[in-house]
């Protein structure tokens, strides 16, 4: 066989095996597996791909399309595909698109979510880039995570909403995304609501509606849009009178997004809290898609959030939360139109969280937030987290009521006691948890008493896990003052992941989240300091993996 007919043959075979043909920066794919496998680089410029189905266009992203060796593979579900024509078509070097193929595997499912800086018991996605949680929802057994998401790359672009659900808010499944890019824009920040009153119109055969509020931010401005499901937001349908806001003309402002939707009783309407260039607006609605403005909250910036708690669990007894992505919080009444502040601003939380949202349709009242981790995963196809569920409480305080956040108790069975310790000084500290130094996830509880020393705290390997200022009431750099003015302690309950650590101080009255990092030239491991100080309870824990 010659030289010639060998390299006709191979192609010929290639062909049939991929069902693929290229032609001028395009190719054609015959679906018959689950997934695309794209390759991705950093080396390349970011340039135009879009997908077409039927003739007609079914997505169009900016993607780092890897035209020689490839950082690493993103994947595209493409199993609705069964049996149609795929075309391709990409603006940059079309030498990568020769590399993208179909499998009914992705690339490194084999080792999905036990790599070696994979979060363990903190949810990310399987690949790309996530930030803000959206559409935060509890419905017929599930607690549905939405999630903003460029699955084409680990860095920001190509705003999807990602979807993953949960039967106990820890151990969760990933699902394809829900909510896609179109002619309106990239799909920002949002929420979700039950229309069970069928006030939309959506609901079908019984069936009540999941009603999706979202913003789609286009090049010259943002609006509000809608998108409803009736197959527990597996797929969303998206108004055909959409946008239901548009608000640039108030404001002459870009910046209005991020819509925060519940039904207020009281009233029987529906209310959104909006954010628009220097503040939240609250609107009203009757049926979700009209809506009529009704006042403004100046100083807050993104992701808005609107809830009332009751102080110390007495029900007759309760305030409004007002907060924006940074954490800070303003306490007020709300009459279903004007939110009315009465003290704030306040701060519950600081670090890496940002944009946390909270869970609306949940059972006994409970209020319970995901914040978004900016966190990154060294060598990993992937970027951001979400951070520890956590319940929200309002309590009184020598301050006046305050905003309490703590890890849900549905996150205790992923931890078992190791040992426990009390009245110890920092030396025999430090010797009993040298052997945990590197741990790759632990817990640990711990209750510092300061004698001789202003300031005192614990570290790993050089990191501040707390740092604690007494004479100047600072705690990792924000000013704190414990609800005892006199106390001489700090309690903290630390949770490390493999790339982040996040602390709970005194029951919740101060949150941290942060990256975790290392001076390399340290090998102090775990290290309490401050002159005599006694740790008065040391207490630690494995950590079982929520993708086990």
């Amino acid at each position: 066989m010659n030289l010639k007919f060998k390299k006709a043959l191979f192609g010929t075979i290639l062909f049939l095996f991929t069902c693929v043909s290229v032609f001028a920066g395009e190719i054609k794919l015959k679906i018959n597996k689950k997934y695309l496998n794209i390759p991705i680089s950093h080396k390349e410029e970011r340039q135009k791909m879009t997908f077409q189905t039927d003739g007609k266009d079914d997505l169009s992203v900016v993607v780092r399309l890897a035209s020689d060796e490839p950082d690493y593979w993103i994947f595209k579900d493409v199993s609705n595909l069964k049996g149609k024509t795929l075309k391709i078509s990409y603006e940059g070097n079309e030498a990568g698109l020769s590399k993208i193929y179909q499998d009914d595997y992705f690339v490194g499912q084999d080792q999905m979510y036990k790599e070696s800086n994979r979060p363990q018991f903190h949810f990310t996605t399987q690949r790309g880039w996530i930030n803000d949680p959206n559409g935060l929802i509890f419905h017929e057994g599930e607690y549905h995570l939405f999630y903003q998401h460029n699955p084409y790359e680990k860095e920001w672009e190509n705003m999807h909403w990602g979807h993953a659900v949960s039967k106990d808010l820890i151990h969760w499944e990933e699902l394809p995304d829900a909510l896609y890019p179109d002619q309106l824009g990239g799909m920002f920040s949002g929420s979700a609501v039950i229309d069970y009153q069928n006030t939309a119109g959506f609901n079908k055969n019984g069936t009540p509606a999941m009603i999706a509020a979202y913003t789609a931010a286009g090049p010259e401005k943002q609006v509000q849009c809608i998108a409803y499901s009736l197959d527990n937001g597996r797929t969303f349908t998206k108004y055909q009178g959409n946008p239901v806001i548009d608000s640039k003309a108030r404001w002459n402002s870009q910046d209005t997004r991020d819509p925060k939707v519940f039904w207020y009783e009281k009233g029987n309407h529906w209310v959104m809290v909006l954010n628009e260039r220097d503040g939240h607006s609250i609107y009203n609605s009757t049926d979700l898609k009209d809506w009529e403005y009704q006042s403004h909250t100046t100083g807050f910036w993104e992701c808005p959030e609107l809830f009332e708690l009751p102080i110390d669990g007495n029900k007759n007894n309760t305030l409004w939360v007002m907060y924006g992505a940074s954490g800070t919080y303003m306490l007020g009444d709300f009459d279903g139109k004007i939110f009315t502040p009465k003290s704030g601003k306040h701060q519950y939380t600081s670090g890496s969280i940002y944009a946390a949202q909270t869970y609306t349709n949940m059972d006994n009242g409970r209020r319970v937030q995901i914040g978004w981790g900016r966190i990154s995963h060294p060598e990993m196809p992937l970027n951001g987290m979400m951070l520890l569920p956590t319940e929200l409480s309002l309590r009184n305080t020598k301050s006046g009521p305050r905003l309490f956040s703590e890890p849900v108790s549905e996150a205790e069975q992923l931890f078992s006691p190791v040992n426990q310790w009390g009245n110890l000084t920092s030396e025999k500290a430090n010797e009993l948890l040298g052997e945990f130094s590197n741990a790759g996830s632990l817990r640990i509880k711990t209750t510092i008493k300061l004698s001789h020393a202003t300031n005192a705290g614990l570290n790993l390997f050089g990191q501040h896990l707390i740092d604690y200022d007494l004479n100047f009431n600072q705690l990792n750099g924000e000013f704190y003052s414990p609800n005892d003015p006199t106390s001489m302690e700090i309690s903290a309950d630390i949770y490390i992941d493999k790339t982040s650590i996040e602390v709970f101080v005194d029951n919740g009255a101060l949150y941290f989240s942060m990256s975790r990092s290392a001076d390399k030239n340290n090998q102090e491991g775990f290290h309490f300091w401050g002159n005599n100080i006694t740790v008065k309870n040391l207490e630690v824990f494995d950590v079982q993996s929520i993708w086990e």
